[in-house]
């Protein structure tokens, strides 16, 4: 069976979102344009690399092409939450990122899981046999906006222990620095987020 390939050359939205409470969250990735949307899952992890490593292109792209550089410190523009209901199409296994110098775009393609080995050459290719795709191409600001909502979806799950640097729960978590005891416990403190998570 031949693989889809779900391409956005012009999309009007591509958004790292959760779904579910803080400290159980699944991640997606979700591309829209017009009526068509399409979502993939991945783990936090994936989507802190993507953003850290569009980041980095940007400032490899700006150094050897001398494309404006979009500042850091913007603001996010989009902090709405997914589009609902959110189907993912597949869980991603592999991630690709380039630079189409002709159009200026950052291409990001993510890569369904598969059982089977494959040549990395499917990446940023349209080759039939591989596995499923989504494939967006983003303007060097729409690249950015993107890079600091993930940031800002990643830091919006459950606060850090002051102590050993674990995520919290809101009854307290067994902290290795107290030898055992629940934090909340031993501090009687409220350790719910006061973060906002765009998708809640």
């Amino acid at each position: 069976m031949s693989r889809a390939i779900h391409v956005f050359r012009t999309p009007d939205r591509f958004v790292a979102g959760t779904v579910g409470q803080p400290g159980n969250r699944t991640f997606y990735l979700q591309a829209v344009h017009d009526a068509r949307v399409v979502s993939v899952i991945l783990e936090k992890q994936q989507v802190a690399v993507l953003a850290e490593r569009i980041g980095a292109l940007l400032v490899e792209v700006n150094r050897r092409f001398g494309t404006p550089l979009p500042p850091e410190a913007v603001e996010v523009d989009d902090l709405s939450p997914l589009v609902t209901p959110v189907d993912a199409e597949f869980r991603v296994g592999t991630m690709g990122l380039g630079w189409d110098s002709e159009a200026e775009t950052v291409v990001v393609e993510l890569l369904a899981v598969t059982e089977t080995e494959f040549d990395a050459s499917v990446v940023l290719d349209d080759a039939e046999d591989g596995p499923d795709a989504v494939r967006v191409f983003l303007t060097p600001e729409s690249a950015r906006q993107f890079a600091n909502r993930s940031t800002r979806v990643i830091s919006a799950g459950r606060p850090p222990c002051p102590l050993c640097d674990e995520p919290l729960d809101s009854e307290g978590h067994i902290c290795v620095r107290t030898n055992g005891y629940k934090r909340a416990e031993l501090f009687g403190a409220d350790y719910g987020s006061d973060n906002v998570d765009p998708d809640e």
